[in-house]
């Protein structure tokens, strides 16, 4: 990591080790000779050719070409015509999970169980001081595999110690018969509210996969990491999300530990992505941020004010819960998590105190749910509220105008659409898909959306999510001509839903998110302008540097 400083002047670099203590003051700052893209109040994008970074980390001013560059500055940048554009924010991640994902088992690129059993074995033949052999990232629609897998199966490779690998989608988990013998879990086990113990054919016998809130019933015996591990990890996340231009992120589902993770990289200087954190529930939420959401800490790096609450499930495990039968399983609508009753509760709990709500409603039937409950708790908790609705990828088309109403945000991860497409068609059949990942939509009827990744469920790949936002297709340009292709929105949408548009849904316009005088420097370079490239090629953009606070955190090696 670099810092615009007097110690550059002098031709310093700063280390590694740096990056673990507080970083000297910067100085008044000119980087010139950039191809500029700002975002105005409307979420439009405007062009400059210079920006001035004040000495505190903020913008200063924008220069349009030809415009006279200051003279009072102390160090100057040549961009070289780089493009360079509002530091990309992920309205919706897991920020311990990238970084432990990254120090686990991935298992996101296997393309068959077989090869998946082949990673595992050999991971577990590379680490044979693990007591766990933990990971995720397996996907048995990806396989074609047509079931789920079994704890046999894992068995036969992994006989010595437990294995425990949770699903791409995060609602469900793969266990071997070592996990589930030491956590207790054998025939006699009763699926909990809100979760399923799936059982082989014709018994009652486990069969090693743990949908929703049954995966407590294993994850429970896991050891829980060590400070000195989850350091590591929130180190690991930072570099994979500034590698990937990410300067700021809203956390869902943080953790005390996670929190007491963040705080101490706050202590000692090592805090750069800026967090919008979200309790994983009321005790951890109350025990944070106490009577309500905290300041921003760490010069505008951390702040908790809001609730993750889960609904529903994921339409992978069939857990989202739908007003109707799946398609491809008759007799089966999914999991309320909580009830009615639970979920008006914990939303009135958070919103009494000012805590925004951020809901996970994948399904019809649990989007339906979340919207009464808007509308009831709306009538009490006036002002701006700012209700959250996490993926709301199937909304009954009847209920999409009801997403405009109440300032609710709908927050929406593009990636999903393009990995879900085959399987949503398959859970939901092709005659209930008019408001699936319904973008437009619920911009034309007036609603808000931001953007986010999901990560590590999906890659923090904000290029890729632009351009599956202006297409609707994937990697391989399918299908021709975009999935439900009236659902795409244009490349300023798109790039507001990365930046500007996310900064909102977290209660952080004006700090960060336009690159604007008054806000913090955050940004990125990149190798070629949204605005004027094909999906394919933006898909394929390059983050060549990532700044934030006007502090240079990534330089793409040579």
């Amino acid at each position: 990591m670099e810092r615009v400083s007097s110690a550059l002047k002098t031709g310093l670099l700063a280390g590694a080790a740096a990056a673990l203590l507080p970083a000297p003051a910067l100085a008044d700052t000119l980087i010139y000779n950039v191809d500029g893209l700002t975002i105005d109040e409307k979420g439009n994008v405007e062009r400059f050719a210079s920006l001035v970074i004040d000495d505190d980390g903020t913008v200063r001013d924008i220069l349009l070409r030809g415009e006279k560059r200051p003279t009072d500055i102390d160090f100057s940048v040549d961009g070289e015509g780089r493009v360079m554009m509002p530091g990309f924010i992920d309205a919706h991640l897991h920020v311990m999970g990238i970084g432990f994902a990254a120090l686990t088992l991935d298992l996101s690129q296997t393309e068959s169980l077989e090869e998946a059993l082949a990673a595992i074995a050999e991971f577990a033949e590379a680490n044979p001081g693990r007591p766990w052999i933990l990971g995720g990232g397996w996907n048995q629609e990806k396989w074609g595999l047509g079931r789920f897998p079994t704890a046999a199966e894992l068995d036969a490779i992994v006989p010595d110690r437990p294995v425990y690998l949770t699903r791409v989608d995060g609602h469900a988990g793969w266990a071997n018969s070592l996990a589930m013998q030491a956590a207790g879990v054998d025939a006699s086990a009763v699926s909990p509210a809100g979760g399923r113990i799936e059982r082989l054919a014709g018994s009652e016998t486990p069969s090693g996969i743990f949908v929703d809130a049954a995966e407590s019933l294993v994850t429970r015996a896991i050891p829980a990491p060590r400070a000195v591990e989850r350091d590591l990890a929130l180190s690991k996340a930072q570099e994979v999300l500034f590698a990937q231009g990410v300067t700021a992120a809203a956390d869902m589902g943080t953790s005390i530990e996670d929190w007491q993770t963040f705080r101490r990289a706050g202590d000692r200087g090592a805090l750069k992505l800026r967090i919008m954190s979200y309790a994983s529930s009321l005790e951890t939420m109350q025990l944070i941020a106490g009577p309500g959401p905290t300041p921003w800490l760490y010069e505008d790096r951390l702040r908790m004010g809001g609730i993750k609450i889960y609904l529903d499930g994921a339409l992978g495990s069939r857990g989202a819960w739908l007003k109707e039968d799946y398609a491809d399983e008759p007799g089966n609508r999914g999991i309320p998590i909580l009830t009615p009753a639970q979920l008006r509760n914990t939303m009135s709990r958070a919103a009494m105190d000012g805590f925004q709500t951020a809901v996970h409603a994948i399904g019809d039937a649990a989007n339906a749910e979340v919207l009464a409950a808007i509308e009831e708790l709306s009538e009490t908790y006036e002002g701006d509220r700012r209700w959250r609705i996490e993926h709301a990828q199937i909304v009954d088309p009847a209920d999409i105008p009801k997403l405009a109403e109440h300032g609710i945000i709908a927050s929406y991860q593009p990636l999903h659409q393009t990995s879900d497409r085959v399987m949503a068609e398959a859970r939901m059949g092709l005659g209930r898909l008019g408001g699936a990942y319904a973008w437009r939509s619920v911009l034309n009827a007036g609603g808000r959306i931001t953007f986010g990744s999901d990560a590590p469920v999906e890659p923090a790949d904000t290029p890729a999510g632009i351009a599956v936002a202006i297409s609707r297709t994937d990697a391989n340009g399918e299908p021709f001509g975009g999935w439900l292709p009236q659902e795409t929105v244009s490349r300023a949408q798109a790039i507001a839903g990365f930046s500007s548009d996310a900064a909102f849904a977290g209660f952080a316009e004006g700090r960060f998110g336009r690159l604007v005088p008054g806000e913090r420097a955050d940004f990125v370079l990149v190798d070629r302008d949204p605005m004027l490239s094909s999906p394919a090629e933006i898909r394929n953009m390059t983050v060549l540097e990532t700044w934030i606070g006007g502090e240079r955190v990534y330089k793409r090696a040579e």
